[in-house]
């Protein structure tokens, strides 16, 4: 997904529109090829930048639904209970292999998954980021964003808690060993 903001133009909506555009793309890519190989490399990468995502939502872009949107702690929590699910499907995605017959459904029910999350959060929830929060924040929040993304893990962790302060403190430390663990493995996290 996009690392830099050279124009330092792209608020975070852009940014994250932009996240869940790649997202359905790379599931096409995974849909489109037969080959195993390729389609292992590229649900790891999709996993990966969905971890990266859904991380740097909850460090940024959920405390701000929080203090700027109303009714935005109702939202976050329906929200975070959507990444759970999502995270909890990532997991098992990354355990079947290519050539068994469930990696499919799974790929197809993640689509699914991360199709209806998407839309609820871009016909829902950036209109009323835009309209509550000033462009300069929401430039300031995407830049934050992208500095989450680059240290965020890469794999699923369904114990993990879904809290600003758990990614902000012990995410880190988990994103650098999943990124160890990714180079050591040679495991696709990269679009």
């Amino acid at each position: 997904m996009s690392d830099t903001n050279p124009a330092g133009n792209m608020d975070v909506v852009d940014i994250l529109t932009s996240d869940h555009q790649e997202m359905i793309a790379l599931i096409g890519q995974i849909k489109g090829t037969t080959d195993e190989s390729q389609r292992r490399d590229l649900a790891d990468t999709l996993i990966a930048e969905v971890m990266r995502h859904a991380v740097a939502e909850e460090m940024y872009v959920y405390p701000a639904i929080e203090d700027h949107v109303p009714d935005g702690h109702d939202e976050v929590e329906h929200d975070k209970k959507e990444h759970q699910e999502i995270v909890k499907l990532m997991k098992r995605l990354e355990k079947v292999e290519p050539s068994e017959a469930g990696f499919m459904d799974l790929v197809n029910e993640l689509e699914a998954q991360l199709s209806h999350h998407a839309n609820d959060e871009e016909s829902d929830q950036f209109p009323k980021l835009r309209l509550h929060i000033p462009r300069e924040k929401l430039v300031d929040i995407g830049e934050k964003v992208q500095r989450a993304k680059k240290l965020a893990p890469t794999r699923p962790h369904p114990s993990a808690p879904h809290s600003e302060l758990f990614h902000k403190t012990v995410g880190p430390g988990v994103g650098m060993v999943d990124r160890i663990l990714d180079k050591l493995t040679g495991r696709h996290t990269d679009s």
